[in-house]
């Protein structure tokens, strides 16, 4: 009797795993949802390695004190904006960013790398 009922719950457990790993594979690749990053997405890659390389910017100029404190918070506060944006942009759009919406994004980031330099090289 309990080989039947320790039979039963790990045929039940299996049965279980596999729903759950049919379901997650099938939104796997459905398409990204919203919010999220489309690794295949060539305009959401662009501007993600965009957003990591002034964040490695910005890193580089606190780690050699050429950035300040103050001047740090503005550019993460205008970064995390940035961020925000598009993560509400690419909800709209199942996971992508149209042309018009990477634009505004790269506007913005234009700005803010602009911000990063003049920061780094006023302070000296």
């Amino acid at each position: 009797m309990t080989n039947n009922v320790t039979n039963s719950l790990l045929i039940l457990a299996v049965g279980g795993l596999m729903f759950v790993g049919s379901a997650s594979a099938q939104t796997a690749t459905s398409g990204a949802g919203p919010g999220t990053v489309d690794p295949g997405h060539p305009r959401v890659n662009q501007v993600n390695r965009r957003e990591g390389r002034q964040q490695q910017r910005t890193t580089n100029g606190i780690k050699n004190g050429s950035l300040n404190s103050k001047e740090a918070a503005n550019l993460e506060r205008r970064e995390a904006s940035v961020q925000r944006q598009e993560q509400f942009d690419m909800a709209k759009h199942n996971g992508h960013l149209t042309k018009a919406e990477q634009a505004q994004l790269n506007r913005r980031e234009n700005r803010i790398s602009r911000d990063i330099y003049r920061d780094k090289h006023n302070n000296k």
